[in-house]
């Protein structure tokens, strides 16, 4: 299921989708319509039950394509169609039914942290770094991404001076869940994916969905959200059988039903 610039194998419920775009990944047309055709599939295939998103060599992704855009001259309409093909393929990643485990192969950049901040956990190599370069190079954006990861001061930092936060410091603050050498990255990618896949499907769609859902309310209404959650997964096979294995204390064993 690969695209131009995007490739996708899937192995044992894992759907390794990996950002082909030398030499630095950046976001060409090409890219959005791949990353956004990839991620709507991957929602309705049930032998998919999670994704690791990466980036082919040492960069995440560089974010917009500023060589091909300097002193060009936009068509009437252009930029909208652009910021609108750009918001939907970050939330096509966030809107995937199925939970996305970034591995941050190298520096995730502008638009490259928004696809980081629009997965659901993120692990990095020593080689990574998140920052908004955006005020560099003549343009914005980036910065309400950013405020999902991090706190109101070093956002600024960021969004103001271009600062990039290495991956030490991403550990130190718990952007993500774990820092280690780049040939260790996808092994340990691998195995929170392989965690995830074995839980319920329908466990993990419904955990996601209620997630994305109770991310801006208030805490009565959004647990009132997860407690209706929950009666909807006690619908499921599933879930019948996730009580009795923990009662009989034996290990699951799911359908998807």
């Amino acid at each position: 299921m690969d695209t131009p610039v995007i490739n996708c194998e899937i192995n044992d419920h894992i759907a390794l989708v990996t950002m082909n775009n030398p030499p630095v990944n950046a976001q060409s047309p090409a890219f959005h319509d791949g990353i956004k055709e990839v991620f709507d599939r991957l929602s309705d295939l049930p032998e998919v039950r999670v994704a690791v998103l990466t980036g082919e060599g040492k960069v995440f992704s560089a974010g917009a394509d500023i060589k091909s855009r300097a002193g060009r001259v936009r068509e009437p309409g252009e930029q909208w169609a652009h910021s609108r093909r750009g918001r939907e393929t970050f939330h096509s990643i966030v809107e995937c039914k199925k939970p996305v485990i970034g591995a941050l192969n190298g520096p995730a950049l502008g638009a490259g942290l928004a696809v980081a901040a629009s997965c659901d956990i993120l692990v990095a190599s020593e080689r990574a770094s998140l920052g908004l370069p955006e005020i560099n190079v003549g343009l914005l954006g980036g910065g309400r991404h950013a405020m999902r990861l991090f706190g109101h001061s070093l956002t600024r930092r960021m969004m103001l001076t271009g600062y990039r936060v290495p991956a030490s410091e991403l550990y130190r603050l718990g952007v993500v869940e774990v820092c280690v050498p780049q040939d260790q990255l996808m092994d340990a990618a691998m195995g929170f994916a392989r965690e995830i896949a074995s839980k319920s499907p329908i466990a993990t769609v419904l955990a996601k969905h209620a997630l994305n859902t109770i991310e801006d309310m208030s805490l009565r209404d959004g647990y009132r959200f997860e407690q209706n959650m929950t009666a909807e997964l006690g619908k499921y096979e599933d879930s019948k059988e996730a009580m009795l294995a923990f009662a009989e204390k034996r290990p699951p064993v799911f359908t998807g039903r």
